[in-house]
């Protein structure tokens, strides 16, 4: 009973567009651009101490905000709707082609709003999931975690097989890419990306893309939004998700090695070869005539 006769604001509130993931990163993005613009503008002494911890905030969010809402919202919403339809339109029939795209996707960007989309859809689908075991949510939060284990792990089979087309601190991260993939962490293959985006994504989306359509033919489910292999107590069919991971690792690693091979090396992971060429001894009549016309020069 209404004792005060108030009517209820939630009949009468305008719902606000949903922008998800590609909405809290544009406006982040555009939240920082207008705090460094405020930062460096030219203020009035007494102004100075109050801007960072009150002014650029608040503006900064106030601005950020309305622009959101009044000017970005929509479209964004728009795009994030038309993504998730999209991707719904593909699931049962279209199971294996839904696993290929969800993979590119997870290894497009590692991190980015294009793998947050494919993410934030497995996992909202893991939440509403029925009980039944083979449930399709299940099975394409298995295609996407998968998916994203495979570019750390790809990247770090690549720099143990051919470990003189990479540079000795991409064989470091390599070393340490076994358990960012295995615990389902996407960015331990962004150096690799970072230092050479034309070789090394192309290969690992091929890769994914493997894993993620394997998965799907092999019916595996997940259960769990994250973890990786950590996460094996909730996966239906565990052979096939072993069997998708490493199908779509070689895949990746050798895709990563032939482009790297016959379409050239990095730069530095050239000359860090050619620096430690063991065909060419440090100490050979060679190397110290290059030393003396170099020293020379």
């Amino acid at each position: 009973m209404n004792i005060f006769n108030v009517t209820d604001g939630a009949e009468q509130a305008t719902s606000l567009p949903a922008t998800g993931f590609l909405g809290a990163i544009v406006g982040g993005v555009l939240a920082g651009v207008i705090a460094h613009w405020l930062a460096v503008r030219k203020v009035p002494s007494w102004l100075r101490g109050l801007m960072p911890v009150l002014v650029i905030p608040l503006v900064a969010s106030v601005v950020a905000g309305l622009l959101m809402i009044l000017v970005l919202g929509k479209p964004i919403n728009w795009l994030m709707t038309n993504l998730t339809d999209g991707l719904n339109s593909l699931s049962g029939s279209n199971a294996i082609l839904l696993g290929v795209i969800l993979g590119l996707m997870m290894a497009f960007d590692m991190g980015g709003p294009l793998n947050k989309v494919a993410y934030s859809f497995a996992a909202v689908g893991v939440g509403s999931a029925s009980l039944a075991s083979d449930a399709p949510e299940l099975k394409i939060m298995a295609s996407v975690m998968l998916a994203g284990m495979v570019p750390p792990i790809a990247m770090a089979l690549a720099t143990v097989l051919r470990p003189r087309l990479f540079t000795e601190a991409e064989r470091e991260n390599g070393k340490a890419g076994w358990l960012l993939g295995a615990s389902f962490i996407s960015e331990g293959a962004i150096p690799f990306a970072a230092a050479d985006p034309l070789r090394v994504i192309p290969s690992i989306m091929l890769g994914s893309a493997v894993t993620g359509g394997l998965s799907q033919a092999l019916d595996v489910t997940v259960r769990a939004p994250h973890g990786g292999i950590f996460v094996l107590f909730a996966v239906g069919n565990v052979l096939g998700f072993l069997i998708s991971l490493a199908a779509g690792t070689v895949v990746g690693a050798l895709a990563v090695l032939v482009a790297k091979t016959f379409f050239g090396a990095t730069p530095a992971a050239a000359a860090g070869e050619a620096d430690t060429d063991p065909a060419i001894p440090l100490t050979s009549p060679e190397t110290a005539r290059s030393r003396r016309a170099t020293a020379s020069a």
